[in-house]
């Protein structure tokens, strides 16, 4: 027997359940990966909360986490039991003190990278990379806004923006995460709680503006994103946290100066394991070089049974950098 997270019906955090379960074998094409520590992500509160239903319940939740492989399904080569690993993309179930894993979805462990280190930069940067690198490729010297910059994204975004040499401005809902967002590597930030965010974007590059936005905000950001692109701009829209936007008037992107739209996720950027080795090769290069720095909050760890509470904490929008749920804690 093992413990995992589950829920049978959408809602608030108060629907995740801690319980028992028998893991079965991984089958062909699978491994087993026994996780040390779990990366807790924004979208996991969308797929929770309904915002992203699953197909069926009762139903396991998140995909990202970092463990040992003990078991391998027929047809496996590339991995063996006792290999370190991480994982993104899996299926539902990441909450879990056990998960079967396809392979193409697990990339080895550096040994210089911790579990905790591993789980908590592993989806993050494998976002950033498609963002920075892919679906809008920023240039050294290159002025952009990226919203949420003290998130686990965000932070990670901040440093490779560095790492680039790119100028990110950053919006921060504190002085105390612009702080942190500073201290990450960019180039200035944005306090939405008191600026507004567009004219502090034309501020900053002498009116200019940026000729990209990557927004993971929502709702509550679109317009100020669309107010600060320049003719010919591209709208990065990845994530929905102060909720979805809805009712998009296609007509306000010329009106703006014939802006392009984007809504890129993962799953478009990385769809097999070579796609997979190219992209955490450039990310663990970075980690493994100090560019990129990787820390969790000892108060953003939590025990694997604690989850109810691990999301309410991250839906507060309170939190900096990634939090985690670990197993045995």
């Amino acid at each position: 027997m093992a413990k995992r997270i589950q829920f049978s019906a959408v809602g608030g955090p108060e629907v995740l359940q801690y319980v028992d379960f028998t893991p079965v074998d991984p089958t062909a094409g699978e491994v087993q990966v026994e996780n040390k520590a779990i990366g807790i992500n924004f979208i996991d509160t969308y797929i929770r909360s309904g915002l992203y239903p699953p197909a069926s319940f009762p139903t396991g939740l998140g995909s990202e986490a970092a463990g040992v492989v003990v078991k391998v399904g027929a047809g496996v080569n590339a991995l063996k039991p006792g290999d370190r690993v991480v994982y993104a993309q899996s299926a539902q179930g990441a909450y879990s003190e056990v998960h079967n894993v396809p392979v193409e979805k697990v990339a080895i462990l550096p040994d210089n990278l911790s579990f905790e280190q591993g789980a908590a930069s592993f989806l993050k940067g494998l976002t950033v990379h498609y963002l920075l690198r892919q679906t809008y490729e920023v240039k050294p010297g290159e002025i952009f806004l990226f919203h949420a910059a003290a998130g686990g994204v965000g932070l990670i975004a901040c440093q490779w923006a560095k790492a680039l040499g790119a100028k990110m401005i950053g919006s921060v809902g504190s002085d105390e995460k612009a702080e942190l967002a500073k201290h990450a590597g960019a180039w200035a930030t944005i306090n939405y709680h008191r600026e507004n965010i567009a004219q502090r974007v034309a501020e900053l590059t002498n009116g200019e503006k940026v000729n990209v936005v990557y927004d993971s905000v929502g709702k509550s950001t679109w317009q100020d994103s669309l107010n600060s692109l320049r003719r010919r701009g591209l709208m990065v829209s990845f994530g929905n946290a102060s909720g979805p936007v809805t009712g998009v008037d296609l007509a306000l992107l010329n009106q703006k100066g014939s802006l392009y739209v984007t809504r890129p996720s993962l799953n478009g950027y990385i769809t097999n394991r070579q796609e997979l080795q190219y992209a955490s090769n450039e990310l663990f290069s970075l980690i493994g070089s100090g560019a990129i720095k990787v820390s969790v909050n000892e108060d953003q760890k939590f025990a694997l049974a604690d989850a109810q509470r691990a999301h309410r904490v991250l839906e507060s929008r309170k939190t900096s950098g990634s939090s985690l749920l670990i197993p045995g804690l």
